[in-house]
């Protein structure tokens, strides 16, 4: 470009100047109207930016809630007792575990170093031994100072009596801290029903596309299955299952993939039925392009339209399925920070009423910010709106 400029001057030509190229922008014309519709509501844009925040808190839960120091210093070396497990001898033990809470190992760190501790110093699963009653017990900031310190070696003086220790929304029936167990709750929940819907998205667009595409014998044959398949009692499978194999995340989260896909195939295969005769798509045949690329990379973004709209109507089903599931007791192995497993808690304690009340509120939050992110999705992909 250098030389080609010298020589045109050389001639006696004036330089043309370099037009500089032009970024091609983030988002499309299309679909920046669709970002504005989207923000445009306001119940639905915030309840955006608050369950993200939520979603990501969530996924440091180890840093907010644990029976872990953060971060220690032991006689000069810097440990990270969250992220790795350090065997008790390390510190004049003898267990293959560091009960850090441990009032004897608690305080040879801190005569030779230094703890960091998360907010909240317990996990889903520990099991706090100096509750003021029996368990299930009450929110610690319901107690008086004398009370609330009464399990204590020192009283209300003790080392251990400190606001990191007290159990805020109290406990559940076996003393573990509730607030820790709906913060991984939480996050247990939106992990299942992200990865539940975008497998079920993935499987369900598939299988619609090509019914959708091919038609005739393949669409008949495919919704004859469907139908069988679909009428299968899904809770009576979960029963055989349960009798046969362990309950866990990935087991339950196969089990549903099986039947959850059939959800997507019906929008994905009447857009495809509609489109798959239009003239650009027969210009595209007449050309030879490849079925495949003209399902996945000409009609399907059409389909995705309708299928990004139930996206989040998916994804809160897919979460109240786990919650019924647990409360049930077919969901996620006994011990696991649920919030189905909190609301029959709830039910079987009655004189404990922060155990429903608490599973109810966080889950009703959680569906609802859900609920608004839809309807604003929906109010983004309307073309009335986007075409006006």
């Amino acid at each position: 470009m250098v030389e080609a400029t010298m020589k045109t001057g050389a001639e006696g030509v004036a330089p043309q100047p370099v037009t500089p190229r032009r970024r091609r922008p983030f988002l499309s014309p299309l679909n920046q109207r669709r970002w504005a519709n989207f923000k445009a509501n306001r119940r639905g844009y915030w309840s955006l930016w608050i369950f993200l925040f939520l979603f990501v808190a969530s996924l440091f839960s180890e840093f907010i809630a644990n029976d872990k120091p953060i971060i220690a210093s032991y006689k000069g070396e810097i440990l990270f007792p969250v992220l790795v497990a350090y065997p008790e001898e390390k510190f004049g033990g003898f267990y293959a575990v560091t009960d850090y809470r441990d009032p004897v190992i608690r305080d040879e760190i801190e005569a030779n170093g230094w703890m960091i501790w998360p907010p909240i110093r317990y996990s889903y699963r520990t099991v706090n031994n100096a509750v003021p009653q029996a368990a299930p017990a009450k929110p610690s900031w319901s107690y008086d100072a004398a009370t609330r310190c009464a399990q204590y070696p020192q009283g209300a003086a003790d080392p251990d009596c400190i606001v990191g220790n007290w159990n805020w929304l109290g406990t559940d029936d076996q003393a573990r801290d509730v607030m820790a167990r709906v913060i991984y709750g939480f996050r247990v929940s939106v992990l299942f029903g992200l990865t539940l819907t975008l497998g079920s998205a993935i499987v369900g667009v598939s299988a619609g596309a090509i019914q959708g595409y091919f038609g005739g014998w393949v669409d008949l044959l495919f919704q004859r299955f469907i139908e069988i398949w679909s009428a299968i009692p899904v809770l009576y499978l979960l029963l055989i299952v349960a009798a046969v194999l362990p309950p866990g995340f990935f087991i339950l989260l196969g089990l549903m993939l099986l039947f959850s896909w059939v959800a997507f195939v019906g929008v994905v295969r009447a857009e495809f039925l509609r489109a798959r005769n239009f003239e650009y798509v027969n210009a595209a045949r007449a050309l030879g392009v490849s079925n495949r690329t003209i399902m996945f990379r000409h009609l399907l973004p059409n389909a995705m339209v309708a299928t990004l709209t139930f996206l989040p109507f998916i994804l809160n089903g897919s979460i109240s399925t786990l919650t019924s599931l647990d409360f049930l007791g077919f969901g996620l192995p006994p011990g696991s920070a649920s919030l189905g497993e909190m609301l029959k808690q709830g039910q079987r304690y009655l004189n404990a009423p922060w155990l429903g009340i608490t599973g109810f509120i966080t889950l009703s939050i959680m569906l609802s910010l859900l609920i608004f992110i839809g309807e604003a999705t929906r109010d983004a992909f309307d073309p009335r709106k986007t075409f006006r």
